[in-house]
């Protein structure tokens, strides 16, 4: 390969010895390796700004295609380049890529895939009210968006009371339609409370999209605090919701419940102890209601995320756990936007869903499959 652009996949950079050494320079700033990129193997260098959310700039691609060409350059300076040392995003765009790979080299990778554009359905929540968790931010506030745009009244829960105004502030909403944000810890009784009074009494659909991660730590060096916390926001936290709407809806003979589980309530490689504990009892808590209830009215499914472009991070990683989470990430699917989870958890929120019950949607682009 003559020259690495942002039309690139990570996977060409990181075969290309020059564009190895690029990627390793930036992320060892970051004090991350080249294993941590994975799951992002078959994504353009360009399209990773998008999937980021801010946390890798437009400005930062930029900057590594010109330290590609200046390594690639005779003569080239063996100094890293400055993080701020651009180019114009327009000019690096069009620079093409080879046609033609270069003789010994491997062939053109296949057409990448149409990316996928949301549509939603006008009026598919129209009447109804649909109490969304995390709506601050990443699945949550892409589901509590997506249900407000369709017609729902959302009560939108989070602890993130900025985040949660700028939910309202940036969701244009029909006529109908509404959002109410609810800043509430879901460990808290009383605040679980106030979101159902928030609800008014009535509640068609709950999602359960709340939920923190772990450390990545094994059960030799899982921190009881990380457990506990793990434990009381991703299981007691969706119970406690559950627990707070399942009467009402017994009592209308209809409801909608959707917990998000994750890929590592499916497997036992995709995240630290705790995380997939809390996971698995997720999925547990889900097929129990679901059998509890059939025959009710209230069906309850749960949603599965492989990975998605979320931002949520975890803190003071453990790197024994980390390392035998990254040896996995090799068959993991390619990362989702937050939206189109959200696509997946509305159609199980709404009565098109009919028929669904007790049903764990891996909505992981095949990562379960392998």
């Amino acid at each position: 390969m003559t020259e690495l652009t942002l039309n690139n996949t990570v996977a060409e950079w990181l075969a290309d010895p020059v564009g190895e050494r690029v990627l390793s320079e930036m992320l060892a700033e970051a004090g991350s390796s080249t294993k941590s990129l994975a799951p992002a193997k078959r994504f353009r260098l360009g399209k990773l700004v998008k999937l980021s959310r801010g946390k890798f700039s437009q400005e930062a691609a930029d900057a590594m295609v010109v330290r590609a060409a200046e390594l690639r350059a005779p003569g080239a300076a063996t100094e890293p380049a400055s993080a701020t040392e651009t180019a114009s995003a327009t000019e690096i765009a069009a620079t093409p890529v080879a046609a033609t790979p270069a003789p010994g080299a491997s062939a053109p990778a296949a057409p990448e895939p149409a990316e996928w554009v949301e549509s939603i359905t006008p009026g598919r929540f129209t009447g109804q009210t649909v109490i969304v968790t995390g709506a601050a931010s990443g699945i949550g506030r892409a589901t509590a968006t997506r249900v407000a745009r369709e017609g729902g009244t959302v009560v939108a829960v989070d602890m993130t009371e900025p985040g949660l105004a700028d939910l309202t502030a940036e969701t244009a909403v029909p006529d109908g339609a509404a959002i109410l944000p609810v800043v509430a810890d879901i460990t808290d009784d009383d605040a679980v409370a106030r979101v159902l009074a928030a609800a008014g009494g009535r509640v068609d659909a709950l999602a359960n999209v709340a939920g923190i991660m772990d450390r990545f730590a094994a059960v030799h060096t899982v921190d009881d605090a990380t457990w506990d916390r793990v434990l009381a926001v991703n299981v007691t936290g969706t119970m406690k919701l559950m627990r707070a709407v399942v009467p009402a809806m017994l009592a209308a003979a209809e409801g909608r419940v959707v917990n998000v589980a994750s890929e590592a309530g499916l497997r036992g490689s995709a995240a630290g102890a705790a995380y997939t504990a809390s996971k698995h009892a997720v999925v547990g808590l889900t097929k129990n209601a679901a059998y509890m209830y059939t025959g009710t009215g209230v069906r309850v499914n749960a949603v599965a995320p492989g990975g998605v472009a979320t931002g949520m991070q975890p803190h003071d990683v453990d790197e024994f756990g980390m390392d035998r989470v990254q040896a996995g990430m090799g068959i993991m699917a390619d990362i989702a936007m937050p939206e189109q989870l959200a696509a997946s958890i509305t159609f199980l929120l709404s009565k098109d869903s009919t028929n669904v019950n007790g049903q764990v949607l891996a909505s992981d682009g095949g990562w379960s499959a392998a």
